[in-house]
């Protein structure tokens, strides 16, 4: 579970009714009692359950959760239930329902994605970058998450990788550089990424722990994989750049074990049912 404050909750409700649900308070219905239910409609992996579980009890309500972040369930499973106050089932209704619809969006194409890399390589990772629609990095982690997937680097703090941005500030010694970074950063694993196979050719007798291939071909990530072995290099590779649900399945073949995208994040959302009827 990632832990989320009461201002981060606060803002999801308020961002969908700062003053309250002016139609419901206009047809009275304040005191009525009702119930509400959240589904999925199709079958697939749940994400979102925690946050939205969360921000129906800062309305003052019980919610009953029927699932949990990273379950896979059938069409129409209900996922959380909760009885109260109309009027407050109406403000939660639709900032709940976008939170597990675009959560639920982002598991699945995660779960689709590790699904495709592990028939080819079992111990193959999928991980997503700090690339995140804005606003929305910490709600997209917990659903990659849900989905499998581990998180590349959540953020400049994280982890130690070197880009081409970087090397053109800092000259042609890639020795060096690595062994600056190996001193200075001797818990971090050093990743370095590589924009063509030349570029690959001056990192390895550096050895960095990692090295991305940025945009590589398939061809290419086996052009890279036989230099490495010629090489007698211990650095890993990983992949990324365009790496998505479509074209995973070819690179997994190519028996890489790390997969570096950003593609979950622009995912469909997943259609869920709301349902609100008298108690």
């Amino acid at each position: 579970m990632i832990y989320f404050s009461d201002q981060e909750l606060d803002a999801l409700l308020l961002e969908d009714a700062p003053r309250g649900d002016l139609t419901s308070r206009t047809l009275n219905l304040t005191r009525q009692p009702a119930r509400m239910r959240f589904s999925r409609k199709s079958p697939g992996r749940v994400a979102g359950i925690d946050v939205a579980m969360a921000m129906l009890t800062k309305l003052g309500l019980s919610p009953v959760a029927r699932t949990g972040d990273g379950d896979d369930v059938d069409a129409m499973t209900p996922l959380i239930e909760v009885q109260g106050p109309a009027n407050l089932l109406h403000i939660g209704w639709k900032s709940v329902q976008v939170v597990l619809e675009w959560s639920c969006g982002v598991a699945q194409y995660t779960a689709d994605m590790v699904a495709a890399v592990q028939r080819h390589n079992p111990q193959a990772v999928v991980a997503c970058t700090r690339k995140s629609i804005p606003g929305t990095r910490k709600l997209a982690t917990a659903a990659v998450l849900a989905g499998g997937g581990h998180i590349h680097r959540a953020g400049l703090s994280e982890s130690v990788l070197v880009f081409s941005n970087h090397r053109n500030l800092l000259g042609d010694d890639v020795n060096g550089m690595v062994a600056q970074l190996k001193r200075q950063a001797p818990e971090n694993k050093i990743a370095v990424e590589a924009d063509d196979l030349d570029d690959l050719k001056a990192l390895l007798p550096a050895n960095p722990d990692i090295i991305q291939l940025d945009k590589f071909s398939v061809d290419e990530v086996c052009q890279a994989q036989h230099l490495l072995r010629q090489a007698r290099s211990t650095s890993a590779l990983s992949v990324a750049g365009g790496i998505n649900r479509d074209n995973v399945a070819d690179y997994a073949k190519t028996g890489i074990n790390l997969f570096i995208t950003s593609a979950p994040y622009y995912a469909a959302p997943q259609d869920i049912k709301v349902i609100i009827q008298p108690n």
